[in-house]
């Protein structure tokens, strides 16, 4: 009789200990995708890129500064998927080196970088990381920038 109840509660215990870095990466996953969405938005917006949904976006991997503790994947992927939430939205592909070949008229790269702009602010209750995200558009093969935007703000430290 005590053996299944242990067994039971040994189960309970690395089940609960499996969920536990899920909660913890929600605060991370919720302050990406806000991110994400502002970024959407403002690109969304772009006149050179009207009508929006016959666009083609090639999304550089990220600079992301070591100092925020995020990887370039996780900043890329939240924003591929507020670039693919906009209805009626472009097409979004990853873009690597070398696809810098002949560009269709309704190519774009969009590149970012994510910065801290400050140290952290320590509040009564938690801890701020300010942050800038610089989003460049352009023609794939170089050029010009055709539009540039920052968007600024701090992450809760907590959920780095």
């Amino acid at each position: 009789m005590l053996k299944p109840l242990l067994v039971g509660l040994l189960a309970l215990w690395v089940l609960a200990g499996c969920a536990a870095p899920a909660e913890h990466a929600a605060p991370l996953r919720q302050a990406l995708l806000g991110l994400g969405d502002r970024a959407a938005e403002q690109v969304r917006e772009v006149d050179a890129l009207q009508p929006f949904e016959q666009q083609v976006l090639l999304l550089a991997a990220p600079e992301v500064d070591a100092a925020l503790g995020l990887g370039a994947e996780r900043v890329r992927e939240s924003l591929t998927r507020a670039l693919l939430a906009v209805s009626p939205g472009p097409q979004v592909i990853d873009w690597r080196s070398g696809m810098d070949g002949e560009a269709g008229p309704h190519q774009w790269r969009l590149a970012s970088r994510l910065e801290a702009t400050g140290p952290r602010l320590a509040l009564s209750d938690r801890e701020l990381l300010p942050y800038r995200l610089t989003l460049t558009l352009q023609r794939p093969g170089g050029g010009e920038a055709v539009w540039q935007t920052r968007l600024e703000g701090a992450f809760d430290a907590t959920a780095l």
